[in-house]
Formats: C-alpha cells, sequence, structure tokens
C-alpha cells in the first residue's frame, strides 16, 4: 500500500514537473536551476498534501473538542496566509539548497585537511545504518538543537520582538504553527539546514524529517482539548502542554515566571524541558497570548497588527524597539 501511494506520488511529481514547471522555467531563461526546481516541486506537492491532511484531520477535532468556542475567522485566515507560505517549501527549500553548494565547498575543503565530515549514521554500524534507526536518530538530534534555538528566541530582547508574533495569537488554531515573522523563519531554517548538513542528513531524508516535526507542531498548536496522559505528555509535546507555552504571563514578557524566559520550549520531546529545568505541566488549558496585548494598569497595550504585512512591519519595529532595552 505504502509503495503503491509513492508511485502514485512520484509520478504526479514527474507529471507536473515536465507539464508545467520545467517549459516555465525554460521560457523564462532559468534552465539552470531545472534540478532546484525539480526538488522545489516535490517540496510543494508535500506541502498541499500536508495542508490537506491537517484541515481533514484537525478541524473535525477542532469542532469536536475545543478549548475555546467561537475562534475569530480572520484569525484563522490570516494564520493559513502563513502555512502557505511555510508549508509549500518556499523557506525550507531555498535555505538548504542555497546553503548545500556552499557546504560541499567547505566539506571538501576541510577534507583537504584532513578533517572528515560527521555522520550520525556512523555512530553504531549495524545499528544506525538501518533507516528507520537512523531517521529517529536524526529527529532526536534535531530537536535538541531546536530545542535551543526555541529558548534563545525567548532570551533575548531583540530576538523576541520578532518571535513574539507567533505568540500573539489569542485564538491559536490548526494553522498557527506558521504565524512567525518572515525573519525568525528565515533564521530557524538556516540553522536547522546547517545542523542537518553538519550530521550528515541527506537532502530526501530532511524533508521526511521536516514534515514529521511540522504535522506534529500542527497538533500542538490546535484549538483542541487534548493531552497524552501522565505519561504520554512526558514523552511527546501534546496540544494541552505546548498552549502552556504560549499561556499569557509566562512568557518572556513576564521575565519567565520563574524559569528562563518562559517554559515548555520543546518542540517534539519535553525530555529536554525536563533536563533543563524549563518543564512545566498544567492540567488546564490556559488562554493564550502576549500580555502586553492586553492594556495593563501601568499603560497601554500593544498593537501587534492584525493582517500579514502589517505584523511583519510591526514584527521589524518591536525587534529595533526591544533590542534597546536592558534584559
Amino acid at each position: 500500500m505504502i509503495a503503491t501511494l509513492i508511485e502514485w506520488f512520484s509520478e504526479a511529481h514527474g507529471w507536473l514537473f515536465q507539464s508545467a514547471v520545467q517549459p516555465m522555467l525554460f521560457l523564462l531563461g532559468l534552465g539552470d536551476v531545472v534540478e532546484e526546481a525539480f526538488d522545489g516541486t516535490e517540496w510543494f506537492m508535500i506541502g498541499l498534501i500536508e495542508i490537506a491532511l491537517i484541515y481533514l484531520l484537525l478541524r473535525p477535532l477542532e469542532a469536536w473538542i475545543p478549548v475555546k468556542p467561537n475562534l475569530d475567522p480572520s484569525a484563522r485566515i490570516n494564520d493559513f496566509i502563513y502555512t502557505c507560505i511555510h508549508r509549500l517549501g518556499f523557506f525550507t527549500l531555498g535555505v538548504f539548497f542555497l546553503l548545500d553548494p556552499i557546504f560541499d565547498r567547505l566539506i571538501s575543503e576541510l577534507r583537504l585537511q584532513g578533517v572528515g565530515q560527521f555522520n550520525l549514521e556512523r555512530l553504531w554500524p549495524g545499528v544506525t545504518d538501518i533507516p528507520q534507526v537512523s531517521f529517529l536518530l536524526y529527529l532526536v538530534v534535531l530537536d535538541f538543537f531546536d530545542y535551543w534555538y526555541h529558548r534563545a528566541s525567548h532570551q533575548w530582547n531583540w530576538w523576541w520582538g520578532l518571535h513574539s508574533l507567533h505568540h500573539s495569537q489569542r485564538d491559536m488554531n490548526l494553522w498557527s504553527d506558521n504565524r512567525n515573522h518572515l525573519l525568525d523563519d528565515l533564521l530557524h531554517d538556516v540553522y536547522m539546514a546547517v545542523i542537518a548538513m553538519l550530521i550528515g542528513v541527506e537532502p530526501a531524508q530532511y524533508v521526511l524529517l521536516v514534515v514529521a516535526a511540522r504535522m506534529q507542531q500542527s497538533l500542538q498548536h490546535a484549538n483542541v482539548r487534548m493531552h497524552f496522559g501522565r505519561i504520554g505528555e512526558k514523552l511527546m509535546v501534546s496540544p494541552r502542554y505546548h498552549r502552556m507555552h504560549h499561556a499569557i504571563g509566562v512568557g518572556h514578557e513576564s521575565h519567565g515566571a520563574g524559569t528562563p524566559g518562559g517554559c515548555n520550549f520543546a518542540v517534539l520531546l519535553p525530555v529536554w524541558d525536563i533536563l533543563f529545568g524549563t518543564a512545566r505541566f498544567n492540567a488546564r488549558f490556559e488562554a493564550t497570548g502576549v500580555r502586553d496585548q492586553l492594556a495593563p494598569p501601568q499603560g497601554e497595550s500593544r498593537n501587534y497588527g492584525q493582517r500579514f504585512w502589517e505584523q511583519q512591519w510591526l514584527g521589524l519595529k518591536r525587534m529595533i524597539e526591544f533590542s534597546r532595552r536592558r534584559t
């Protein structure tokens, strides 16, 4: 069954590329990027499948067991725009294949100096060369580095100026995972692509790793009253666990509420929060948003924007404004 689905996907991928993408490239005089465009078409198709699955699986759950009823429809539509930009591969593909030739030259130079590339698949010969094992190993290692990236975005004022856009959504929904400033997205994708290349992830593996992580993160952000139980909450990030990360007043703006710039930074595996003291388990489904969206007694509330370009512009202004603050 799986082999049949893969075959159908490959046939559809080849048809779309040959009948539409490749002719357009030659028409525009872009024949030198045909190889990259072939991979880009694959990312685009995978993104379409992801978006369809997210809607078909999570939208019924949001209607059945919502945390917050009657979400603002405009919030859902705006977050869907972010999802299309990110999930259809434009950022991830561009960054990975832009860095790939640079790393090829760098690795060649290192080899001339007698320094080899570190490859996790050689860590335990006979075990880590099993595809399923190496996939899980790469997933765990990348998640570890993603934890520290996420935590850093709450630690530095200028970075929080960008990342706070993601946290400003008070009507979290199935599309909210990708509600990020484009500059923040760019930094993240460069960082993750560099880590992936350093540990020897092949482009085909990287596609699968990114898709697996993104699908789970879509569930985390959904407006769904769901958790994984007493043990499961410690094994995989659930909607309830991640909602605590988005709770009003526990993030960077409250100096961490007892933790280093917030809590529950783990992207997939709560073990990193547990190990580094940033885990907070809560049986409640908290209200989400950024505290300074609400008018505090001492001042006026901050506007994070209602539409895509307004949010992007205000994010740049916050980055400059917050960078001038003392930590």
